[in-house]
């Protein structure tokens, strides 16, 4: 069957994608990606990574994707923000 070229068809699409119906705050998400840690942090990638392979930094795999704990990561920043004497640094 050929369709005219200007013939629309109607296709059954959702109403709203699921992230448009409620954005969950970083602080309460479970994970998040490389990327959005860089951005949450400010640290570049190669940090992050080094910190993942010190084991002060906890991930997850799931397949061939990444997710970092977003709760290993608050704990790292909390304890480097209450380090008043400077001993815990970040590297």
């Amino acid at each position: 069957m050929r369709r005219d070229p200007g013939e629309q068809v109607e296709q059954d699409l959702p109403a709203s994608k699921p992230s448009d119906q409620r954005k969950i705050p970083f602080a309460e998400r479970l994970t998040c990606t490389i990327d959005e840690a860089c951005q949450a942090t400010g640290l570049g990638r190669t940090k992050l990574y080094e910190l993942i392979g010190a084991g002060k930094l906890d991930t997850r795999s799931v397949g061939r994707r990444r997710l970092v704990l977003v709760s290993s990561l608050q704990a790292l920043l909390d304890v480097n923000c209450s380090s008043a004497s400077g001993k815990e640094r970040l590297g």
